[in-house]
């Protein structure tokens, strides 16, 4: 099926704050604008068939970036992409949250995390909602063109762990072991019988190698033993991304 990228939006004054940001809308700032340019500069190559957003501004300033090289191709906001809703937490200092006692549910049992207050949400069901808007436009991607389509969706940090430690079958409970810096690229390609995580935080590979058809004689969904052949763009003596840098 589909590859999926997916691109975290660019630091914002929220995060170089530490304060949790949530659903207010706040600005990319100027480091972040650089991520962004540098991500936009990536994915230059990269024949994207659909742009997917959260509908918060510094996903929307992000995309818009991304679509300035891309006349013709529009972004799509879809609310399931957004920000966990934090409800009494948005807005205050990440230092001050840590002397909540919540602060460890989240840290040891996310899957437990239910924010307090008006509208906030339990960190299953911004899972539930993220996975759900991947794999239903991924299905929709691929059934309009094909297996080797590629698309982009923009959201955020937890967010997008949520949709990595789905795609690797991990419960929740273990998707603080995931890492996603602002500006950073994750692929997932799902397939009818599990997805495959082919770069991860990834801040400054060649993301054009993503372009390659399955390995010759392997079924869609099949793992090719031995591990398969690199892409052109990946031959050895280049440089290789894919985990945190």
């Amino acid at each position: 099926m589909a590859t999926v990228l997916l691109l975290r939006h660019g630091r914002t004054s929220a995060n170089a704050d530490g304060v949790l940001a949530g659903w207010s809308d706040v600005d990319l700032d100027e480091t972040g604008q650089q991520q962004v340019k540098a991500a936009a500069e990536r994915l230059r190559d990269v024949p994207l068939r659909a742009v997917l957003t959260s509908p918060l501004r510094r996903c929307r300033q992000t995309v818009d970036t991304v679509l300035e090289a891309r006349p013709g191709l529009t972004a799509v906001v879809d609310e399931r992409l957004g920000e966990c809703r934090y409800g009494d937490w948005e807005g205050q200092r990440l230092e001050q949250l840590a002397a909540d006692p919540l602060w460890q549910v989240v840290q040891r049992h996310p899957a437990a995390a239910v924010f307090p207050g008006a509208g906030g949400e339990s960190m299953a069901a911004v899972a539930a909602r993220a996975v759900e808007a991947i794999r239903q436009t991924d299905a929709r991607i691929d059934a309009e063109h094909g297996v080797d389509a590629i698309w982009l969706a923009c959201s955020h940090g937890d967010v997008i762990k949520a949709i990595v430690a789905d795609a690797l079958g991990v419960h929740l409970d273990l998707f603080q072991r995931i890492v996603v810096d602002p500006g950073s690229v994750t692929a997932i390609r799902h397939t009818p019988f599990r997805p495959f995580l082919m770069r991860l935080n990834d801040t400054g590979g060649d993301l054009a190698g993503l372009v390659r058809p399955a390995p010759p004689g392997v079924a869609e969904g099949d793992a090719a033993v031995g591990g398969g052949a690199p892409a052109a763009a990946n031959l050895p003596g280049e440089e290789v991304s894919g985990a945190a840098e």
